[in-house]
């Protein structure tokens, strides 16, 4: 579909519904093509044919012309797999929560999340360990007159592990 004199692009995953939307346009009405659909969702052409071969989004058949039109849905699966990535799900936990999307099974959703929560909480411990280290290393380098190896490297050239 391509843009009328007064159309304005707007940036990020929705910028083309609101531009339509703005217009009167009725979203059920948009199809797509993969470059279209990929600017739209703020992703590379590659990453949409990612997404079809990791079975995450549906591959529409071909059109007359040996064109793919993708609905807005295909839009919308997109943004979904973009937001849950930003909150650290992995693709196949992603396929998982797609497959639930409609609503219906919160309790399976909510124990990916919690486990998410899990994870990330014990990865920003081990995070806050290497702050200290590193921070300890810092103050031992600072301490250093110049006449005794450095710290850093002596740290990691050491057989035993610095403790914070």
């Amino acid at each position: 579909m391509p843009p009328d004199a007064g159309w304005i692009p707007q940036h990020g995953p929705c910028g083309m519904l609101r531009a339509m939307k703005s217009r009167g346009e009725s979203v059920a009405d948009v199809k797509r093509t993969i470059g279209q659909l990929a600017e739209a969702a703020g992703v590379n052409i590659e990453t949409v044919r990612y997404y079809h071969r990791r079975g995450l989004i549906p591959l529409p058949p071909k059109r007359a012309g040996g064109r793919r039109n993708y609905p807005d849905s295909a839009l919308r699966q997109i943004v979904f797999i973009r937001r849950a990535q930003q909150l650290g799900f992995t693709l196949e936990e992603i396929g998982v929560l797609l497959r639930i999307s409609d609503g219906g099974d919160c309790n399976t959703a909510r124990q990916l999340a919690q486990r998410k929560l899990d994870e990330l909480g014990k990865r920003m411990a081990m995070l806050n360990r290497m702050r200290r280290e590193l921070g300890a290393l810092l103050k031992q380098c600072e301490a250093n007159d110049g006449t005794a190896p450095c710290p850093v490297i002596r740290a990691f050239d050491s057989e035993e592990p610095t403790r914070a």
